[in-house]
């Protein structure tokens, strides 16, 4: 099964996210099928590749409780729901 999860990158205490496509049973900063999203939760700063979110959700992809909250923020289930 494929997730949205986040990926941690950066330095100790300086911490940020990339927004990942990636197989669920693979490790949490394993090689991701794709990347879709940045998240730096010190600044709450978000970059979202918004059609390639839509377009994995499409596909099936289940987002956990923390991307999926990021996701509402920025209204990305609305614009699914459009396309559907």
């Amino acid at each position: 099964m494929i997730k949205l999860r986040l990926k941690r990158f950066g330095k100790k205490r300086e911490v940020s996210y990339r927004i990942v496509a990636i197989n669920s049973d693979a490790r949490r900063d394993g090689r991701p099928l794709e990347e879709v999203g940045f998240y730096n939760p010190r600044t709450d700063e978000t970059r979202l590749d918004v059609p390639a979110i839509v377009r994995r959700l499409q596909q099936g992809a289940q987002p956990t409780k923390t991307v999926k909250s990021i996701l509402e923020k920025a209204n990305v289930f609305e614009q699914l729901k459009a396309e559907a």
